[in-house]
Formats: structure tokens, sequence, C-alpha cells
């Protein structure tokens, strides 16, 4: 079913959207909630969490890219169900790891918030600057938080690619941002 059915049956409170959401959308929602999680449980605990969160989101909201709006909802889940899961354990794992290596690029966390509009649409900027395959890599290791052996796996390249590819875009990123008058 095309997405924008989907959406009118959301905004005609049929219940039969999130089935038609769940058989078209459930491998990508499940995918993102795994790669942050690692537990498959509780990616679909996360996974069925993000129908409700639509449910109760649309309306009002109508989205106009619904994997993105789903895959934003998700990975939101996952991230504090990550948070919960290893509150006590903080180090360990991806997240991070991940966290760190955008720490020397992006504004402190303070300035994320009180501008996150702004740097949203400048990193979807960013992203339309770059190469597929950097882009590509960025996305999988920043938004989807794998490791860099799944990216080199996924992407069919080697470790140290993957590395430097990361590498390069970050500081590319850090001279976008500089460019565009963020203090780092």
């Amino acid at each position: 079913m095309e997405d924008q059915k989907i959406i009118a049956l959301y905004f005609q409170r049929e219940e039969i959207a999130i089935s038609e959401t769940k058989s078209k959308y459930s491998r990508l929602l499940l995918s993102i909630s795994y790669g942050i999680l690692k537990i498959m449980a509780d990616a679909e605990e996360c996974e069925n969490d993000t129908y409700w969160k639509t449910w109760n989101a649309i309306p009002p909201k109508q989205p106009e890219n619904l994997p993105a709006f789903l895959s934003k909802i998700v990975r939101n889940l996952s991230l504090d169900r990550y948070d919960s899961l290893h509150a006590e354990k903080r180090g360990r794992g991806e997240i991070p790891l991940v966290l760190e290596e955008l720490s020397e690029v992006l504004p402190d966390q303070g300035a994320i918030l009180g501008e996150s509009h702004e740097l949203s649409e400048l990193m979807d900027s960013f992203l339309a600057t770059l190469k597929p395959e950097s882009r590509n890599i960025f996305m999988r290791r920043y938004w989807f938080m794998d490791s860099v052996a799944e990216i080199a796996e996924k992407s069919g390249s080697g470790l140290s690619k993957v590395k430097m590819s990361l590498s390069r875009t970050r500081e590319h990123l850090k001279l976008f941002l500089k460019q565009e008058g963020y203090r780092l």
C-alpha cells in the first residue's frame, strides 16, 4: 500500500493503518532498533512502541516521508531504551564511541538543544554535499549506530577504508559547520 494511503488510514483512525505500516516497514524499524540495542526482544518492543507512538502522532502530524518519520521514532525509542539499559554501565557499546567521535565536530549539547532545527537543516545540507558512498558510511555509523566492522561488511569495503572515510567526513563536517558560524 502506498504511504499516502497508509497516512490517510491513520487520519481516519482505521486500525488497519498499523498492520499496513508493520507489513511495509517492520524490517526497516527492526534493523534500526537492533543496530542500537543488539537485543532482538528489546528491538521488537521498540518496533511495537513505534506503531503506538505513530498512532498517537498521526493526526495531527502529517509526515511527508513516512519511512523517515517512523525511523526517527524508533531510533529515539531505541536510544532511550539503550540509556535505561546501560545507565550503570556507561562507556560500553557503540553509542559512547559514536558520541565520542562526534564530540570534536558538533557544538556542545546546550547549543544543539537551542538550535536543533537549524542544525538539522545544516546536517541535511551537509549530507547533500557528500558522495553517495561517503554519505552511506556516515549515516550507517551516526544514524544507525553500526560498528565500523558492520559498515565494512555491508558496504563490501575494508575496515581501514571505512575508518578513513569516517575521519575525512567528520573533518569535512567540522569545516562545514565552522563556515556556517558554529563554534566547536
